[in-house]
């Protein structure tokens, strides 16, 4: 028997590290009928529900400032599953920058030629936001 403190979502890794839920995460939002979004920004595609914090290329806010994405392409709600084609029409995910700038791990990019006497060190470090969702409008 599941106990209701364990369906919060920051709980549900430590349920299915314990192995009570046999499903992964995705259907298990699809059983209990939770509402989230797939939306896309920078190029990239993110799935969030309301609460989430995600990590979100560099969008150039102050903190505290709130966005929104109006390029949605799937929402769940309640169970009832929207595709748009290319996005869904009048649906928008708000969220609050949390942190505006923040640099990712670096990346060393070593290159090397044999025998030639060649070699070249780069770094890089991704600089990203960190957004949470608040709401999610159809």
């Amino acid at each position: 028997l599941i106990k209701p403190y364990l369906l919060r979502k920051d709980l549900l890794t430590q349920v299915f590290v314990s192995g009570l839920f046999p499903v992964p995460f995705r259907s298990f939002c699809t059983i209990f009928k939770l509402m989230y979004a797939v939306f896309e920004t920078g190029g990239k595609q993110y799935r969030a529900s309301a609460g989430d914090l995600l990590k979100v290329e560099l969008l150039g806010n102050d903190d505290g400032a709130t966005v929104t994405f109006d390029r949605v392409l799937l929402v769940n709600n309640d169970g009832k599953v929207t595709i748009g084609a290319p996005t869904v029409e009048n649906a928008t995910v708000t969220a609050e920058v949390v942190e505006a700038e923040r640099k990712d791990k670096k990346v060393i990019i070593f290159k090397m030629k044999r025998r030639k006497h060649s070699r070249t060190k780069n770094g890089h470090r991704q600089r990203h936001s960190i957004v949470k969702i608040t709401d999610i409008k159809v």
